[in-house]
């Protein structure tokens, strides 16, 4: 699919048949046994979190989780998660991190939910803590972006030692939409906008800020999920046992230079 506009692949990423997290949870582990709640305030629907086995490997696994019909969206909050959402998250991390489990996050979110209500129980202050807490584990975590990363509401849970990306996917501080609005104070210019933001699977592996792209074997997720979900489980297989040996030190340390290397584009 090398031969689509950045456009085509936006489209591909948001499309309703795209498969949202709960088909990887069903299909790439053995088991999962969700955990509720944030012991604050209550239990978001649009991040769902437990623990699951893969290859007889105990996981945490926080998963955001867009809705499969229009029912289950409004639930879901269309996959935008509420600050109890991610302090949900870091309770199951810190958890994981203490018992030495390795964490599989699915990044798949327009961006953290902006309402009033969000922002008075304190969306900001909810994620930077997951960014600040998630960059100090000892145990390995992996981040894998399946259809939308949307600025820090995908940063929230992907602070990782690897972060793999569909093929399809895209990863960004901002909409085009959004994008387009505040540099030309035009909307219609979404397109543009996409091209400009570099934010493809392939954009983001040149940049180094993708460790793996994820084959979608030409036809897009929406049809070649079953192959997609059986390749991803060998290979997160394969970072479990890549990891197995490191230190707790050696993990910790990779992730943070991980974020804090410079490109080759002058970055930091």
């Amino acid at each position: 699919m090398s031969n689509l506009s950045v456009w085509d692949r936006v489209l591909l990423a948001r499309m309703p048949m795209r498969p949202t997290s709960r088909f990887y949870l069903e299909n790439v582990f053995d088991s999962f046994e969700e955990l509720h709640g944030d012991r604050y305030y209550s239990d978001d629907r649009a991040i769902v979190g437990g623990i699951g086995f893969i290859n007889d490997t105990p996981v945490t696994i926080i998963a955001q989780m867009k809705g499969e019909n229009t029912k289950d969206n409004i639930l879901r909050n269309f996959g935008m998660p509420s600050p109890e959402g991610y302090r949900k998250s870091l309770r199951l991390m810190e958890q994981a991190n203490k018992f030495n489990r390795p964490i599989i996050t699915f990044v798949d979110t327009p961006g953290a939910f902006c309402g009033k209500q969000a922002e008075e129980r304190g969306q900001g202050e909810a994620i930077a803590k997951n960014l600040f807490e998630m960059m100090g584990f000892t145990c390995p975590i992996l981040s894998i972006v399946i259809s939308e990363g949307g600025s820090g509401g995908a940063l929230g849970i992907s602070v990782a030692n690897e972060i793999w990306m569909l093929e399809n996917s895209i990863y960004s501080v901002i909409s085009p939409e959004a994008c387009s609005s505040i540099l030309w104070k035009d909307s219609s210019k979404f397109k543009e906008a996409s091209e400009f933001l570099k934010l493809t699977s392939y954009d983001l592996k040149e940049f180094g800020i993708a460790d793996k792209i994820i084959d979608e074997y030409g036809e897009g997720a929406h049809v070649t999920k079953d192959k997609i979900a059986e390749s991803m489980r060998d290979d997160i297989i394969d970072f479990i046992k890549r990891f197995k040996n490191k230190s707790s030190c050696e993990i910790k340390e990779e992730r943070y230079q991980k974020f804090r290397k410079i490109s080759k584009y002058g970055i930091e």
